[in-house]
Formats: C-alpha cells, structure tokens, sequence
C-alpha cells in the first residue's frame, strides 16, 4: 500500500518501510510522528478513501542537508558577495499507512472516564473551602467602602491636575509680547 503525504509544503509517495527525508520536525531519533494531510492512498491500481486516513512515521535523525551556495557579483562593480546555506531536515521511516483517527479518539475517553472516578475526592475537598469563604466573604466586605472612598478621592485630585497645564500654556505667550 502507498500514500501520498503533504508535509512541509512539499508531497511524498511512502510505502511501509520507506525512509524519506523532509523539512524540520519537532521531536528527537525514536520518537514516532503521525502524519494526518494524506493526499491520496491506495493499493496497486485501485484507490482507497483518504478521509480519517493517517501515516504513523518514526524519527531516524535529525541532519542537516547538503551546502547550498550563493553567489552574487555585479560585473564591472568590484562586487562579489558568497554566502552557503545548509537546510534543516528530519529523516522519517514509515512504519505504517492506515492507521485511523477514530482509534486515537477512544483513548481519551477511556482516560476522561478515571477523573470521574476522582469527582467525589474533588468535591470532598471543595466542602471544607465552600465553608471558609463566607468567612472570606464578611472580612472582604470591609474593605471595599474603603476601596470606594478612595477613588472618590482620586477623581477631585484629577480634576485639580488638569488646570495647572492650561496656565503653562498661557506663559511663552506672554514672554513674546515683551
């Protein structure tokens, strides 16, 4: 069976047991990478649906390509610039095509199913803090008159601000009379 898959803005064929290099991927050498743009698949001549359809690839290493070099010159100018870039790739050995997604989604709902079990820990533990916030509550109560007043205060001394910069204005003026 072969796919094609889009990855790093470029397509490959692979087959099972292929080894391909392509543009960087996350991950270190062992890790197992699942490749989900699968662009087209099939078996010999006939063609199979792509849809929920991925292909799981494990990490060989990660290298770097061959040296690309850049050269410019503008003949007659004395100019000449040479430069060499190195491209990042990760080398993928493709471990299996066909692999369903549907598959990978009954794994969390086995693991949401655990928490549920934890719930009535949970809500242990949230009586006694449900009992010590109205205490909270009362204490916070306090404060916030004061919390009030103070911006009351804020609001005059603002309003004081604001008329000493119109004075300043007025002065340059006064000094280009004389």
């Amino acid at each position: 069976m072969f796919a094609i898959v889009r990855t790093g803005g470029k397509q490959y064929r692979v087959a099972a047991g292929d080894i391909i290099a392509v543009e960087k991927l996350a991950g270190e050498a062992g890790d197992s990478v699942t490749l989900d743009d699968v662009l087209l698949a099939g078996d010999g001549g006939e063609m199979k649906d792509v849809k929920g359809l991925t292909v799981a690839a494990e990490i060989v290493a990660q290298e770097k390509g061959e040296k690309v070099i850049i050269f410019k010159k503008r003949r007659r100018h004395n100019y000449r610039r040479k430069n060499g870039h190195r491209q990042q790739h990760t080398v993928l050995k493709i471990s299996a095509i066909g692999a369903e997604k549907a598959a990978k989604k009954a794994a969390p709902k086995k693991e949401a199913a655990k928490p549920a079990e934890d719930k009535p820990a949970a809500e242990k533990k949230a009586a006694p803090a449900k009992k010590a916030a109205p205490a909270k509550k009362a204490a916070a109560a306090k404060p916030a008159p004061k919390k009030a007043a103070a911006k009351t205060d804020a609001k005059p001394a603002a309003a004081k601000k604001a008329p000493a910069k119109k004075p300043a204005a007025k002065k340059p003026a006064a000094k280009k009379k004389d």
